[in-house]
Parts: structure tokens; sequence; C-alpha cells
């Protein structure tokens, strides 16, 4: 059994995690380097229209784009094993830095969010049972409907035109006003347009969820059975059908994040939100190398934690996952 073989069953895991990563940066390596586009733009700007073939040269070798992209690759996975991830072309300084400055907004957006949906989601499904079949319940299936159909570019430029533009109650982006970095109510300001295309664009998807996973769970015998008795719909919904759900809405938040984070990614660049998604938006545009790399490889290394994680929260909650996951364990011991 799993419990019976941890170190085992972790150490796959691990190994499975490593492998993944390592496989996403051969992938986003050569994807970026094979793509259009001349890197020198990025570092020297327009000037290197104007160099020649020598000096073109001797530019490439700087940077460290001379060599074939094979040796290109080594070159970078030696270097970024010792923790130096090179320089960004376009901002001039240590990637890792540049990152720094960005990370703090991207976190505070889309933690924020992420917990709000985290909250909201459940009591939204729950709200929605209780009233099953009613009016309530049919508004709020029609209305979360439409908004998560709505793409988040169009409805950040909708806000945009509304709220910053016509009624001017909250600037149109950026995360602070100029200037005033330490400034709360400014920062707050900054963020309640982007914060509220975030929430809305996927509040209602894990809603859903909830909600129709707490219907087929109101219709299997044992809720029967404590109606019959005499319990209350909202006592069975509260102290039992919730319980049972709980844990696979667990599960899927924790894969959730990757897909809430990449919203905040569109999010960041229609409000030009000072973050890693209109750095990763940058970085693809001016072929900006080293900073795409980390971007993709941090990106990707949360999609794949999260995903590792919700089917290690699968496999202890459901014994069929449990049992097939032992199984192969069990073949992998023997050999």
């Amino acid at each position: 059994m799993i419990n019976k073989n941890p170190y085992l069953y972790y150490s796959r895991k691990i190994l499975i995690f490593i492998l993944s990563v390592f496989l996403l940066s051969i992938a986003v390596f050569y994807v970026a380097r094979l793509a259009p586009g001349d890197a020198l733009f990025s570092y020297y700007g327009s000037r290197v229209e104007k160099m020649s073939p020598k000096e073109r040269e001797r530019a490439e070798k700087k940077l460290g784009l001379d060599a074939p992209i094979h040796i290109q690759y080594i070159r970078w996975l030696e270097n970024a094993a010792h923790g130096n991830f090179g320089i960004s072309f376009k901002y001039k300084t240590d990637v890792l830095e540049v990152i720094k400055e960005r990370l703090p907004n991207t976190l505070l957006l889309g933690g924020i969010g992420f917990l709000f949906i985290f909250i909201l989601s459940p009591m939204l499904g729950i709200l929605c049972i209780l009233h099953n079949g009613k009016w309530l319940d049919k508004l709020i299936c029609k209305v979360g409907t439409i908004i998560s159909c709505i793409p988040e570019f169009w409805m950040s430029l909708v806000l945009i035109l509304i709220f910053a533009i016509n009624l001017k109650w909250f600037p149109s982006s950026g995360a602070y006003f100029i200037g005033r970095e330490g400034d709360i109510w400014g920062r707050i300001l900054h963020l309640i347009l982007p914060m509220t295309v975030v929430i809305a664009s996927h509040l209602w998807y894990y809603a859903y969820m909830v909600r129709n996973r707490l219907l087929r769970e109101i219709g299997t015998g044992y809720v029967l059975l404590e109606k019959s008795v005499g319990f209350s719909k909202r006592s069975i919904i509260f102290k039992h059908c919730l319980r049972n759900v709980l844990p696979s809405y667990l599960s899927i938040m924790a894969i959730s994040l990757p897909h809430i984070m990449g919203g905040t990614y569109i999010v960041e660049t229609v409000f030009s939100y000072p973050g890693i998604g209109t750095l990763s938006y940058e970085s693809a545009r001016y072929k900006d190398y080293n900073l795409l790399m980390v971007l993709c490889i941090m990106s990707g290394t949360v999609v794949i934690l999260c995903n590792i994680i919700a089917q290690i929260i699968d496999e202890r909650i459901d014994p069929r996952i449990r049992e097939s996951e032992t199984a192969r364990i069990m073949e992998v011991s023997d050999v």
C-alpha cells in the first residue's frame, strides 16, 4: 500500500516533477530561439540595423548567441544550476532582480483574487442549492454563465471604458499613482478593476462545480433517508453534503491556481499592471531569452506542482485511485 511505501511514493512524484520541469526548459529554450525575430534588437535597439557583420558577430558572442542552440542550452543549464540565469536583454540587469520587482504585484492581484474565488465559490454554490429551482437559482445560473463566457480582455476594456474613462472612478492602468508607491489607498484603487475581472471571470466556473456536486449529493440514498426522518434541507447540506463535497473541491482548487494566475496575466497586460503577466508579454515580444526562460519555468513549475498536489489529494480521497496507484508502485517494487 502507499502508506507502507511513503519514500517510494513521494520519490516518484519528485522525479516526475524534476523530469517535467527539465522537459519544459528544453521546449521553451528551443521554441524561443527558433521563433522569428532578432534578439539583438532587444538589447541594442535600432542600432542593430547599422551594425556591420563583424559588429553583429561580436554582439552575438557577448550575449552568448553565437553557438549552436544545443550548446547554448547546455551553457544556460550549467549557469542556472549555479543560480545564474543571465541578464535581461531589455532591462540590462539581472533577470531575478527584474522579476523580484514585479512579482509582489502579481502575488497581490492573483493571491487576493484566488482567495476571494476560493471562499465565494462554495458560498455561491450553496446559495443556489438552498434555492434550487427557484427564481434566485435560475437568475444566478444565467448571470453567472453569461459573465463567465465573456473574454477577460473584453471585460477589462468595458470596465476601463465605463469606470475609468466615463465615470473616472478608478485609474485605468498601473499598480499605484506615480511617485506614491507606499500609498495603500492608491494601491487599492488600482486593484479594484483588474481584481473584478479576475474574480468575475472564474467565480461561476467553480461555483457551478460546487452546485452540481451538491446537487448529485442531495440525490443520494442517505440524504433521502434523512429527509424522511425529518432533518431540514439546510441541516443536511451543511452537516453532511458539504463535508463530502469539500475534499474534492480542495483538489479542484489546487488545479485551479494556474488557471486563475493565467487569467491574471491577461488582465495585467490589458490594464498595464506591472506584474509577471506584463513582463511575460514583454519578454516574448522583445525576445528577451533569459527573462522568458525564467518566467516560463516559473509558470510551468506552478502548473506541474499544483497538478501533482491535486493528484496526491485525489489519491488520498478516492480509494479507487489509491488502489490503482498502489498497484503501480508494487509493480515498480517488484522490478
